[in-house]
Order: C-alpha cells, then structure tokens, then sequence
C-alpha cells in the first residue's frame, strides 16, 4: 500500500473516531442539564453554568483530534 493512502486512511479514522466521543458526550451533558433544570428550575443559572463549562471541555476533545489529523496530513 502507497504511504499516501496510509496518511490518508490515518487521517480519517482519527477524525472519526475522535470525534464520535465529544459527540455523545455533548449530547448526554444537553440531555441532562435540561432534565436538571425541568426538575430544579431555581437552580437553572448554576446548572447552565457547569453545562456549558462541560461542553466546552468534551468539544476540547475534538479540537485536539483535529489538531492530530492536521499533523498526520500535513507534517508526517
């Protein structure tokens, strides 16, 4: 196999594989701060808060799974 379709086959499974985890977790970090907060409406503002700090960690995630296939296209 040509090194070339090996970077190129490299690249795709670590943007797919790391993106697939942030995905399920921004969507389980949505599903259950809006299930908190139908529960606890006063508590809405602490909870957004811890919500959004939590999706944006999970997202980090993704980002740096980009970072990695970038290195993988462009410098290896």
């Amino acid at each position: 196999m040509d090194i070339e379709v090996i970077r190129l086959i490299a690249a795709a499974v670590a943007i797919g594989i790391g993106t697939i985890a942030p995905a399920i977790s921004v969507g389980l970090i949505g599903a259950k701060g809006v299930e908190s907060i139908g529960r606890n409406p006063e508590a809405a503002p602490k909870i957004q808060t811890g919500m959004i700090l939590s999706i944006a960690f999970a997202e980090a995630i993704a980002i740096y799974a980009l970072v990695v296939t970038l290195i993988i296209l462009f410098v290896v």
